[in-house]
């Protein structure tokens, strides 16, 4: 049996409370790391281009309030 196995595993035998627990740290964590990538992204440029367009977008009147 497999690491991941043996989690899934375990955590199909959580109590209800300490499987919502275990639920809010990953989504959490997910969340952290979401953020962190996003970050270093930035910090790359990867999203410039995607920037430019918007801003270039927004510029030509084509967007539109919600």
């Amino acid at each position: 049996m497999s690491t991941l196995e043996q989690i899934e595993a375990a955590i199909l035998t959580l109590p209800s409370d300490e499987f919502q627990q275990l639920r809010q740290w990953f989504f959490d964590l997910d969340y952290l790391q979401w953020d962190e990538q996003l970050e270093r992204d930035i910090a790359d440029g990867k999203l410039e281009t995607l920037a430019k367009e918007a801003i270039a977008d927004f510029k030509a009147g084509h967007c539109r309030e919600v």
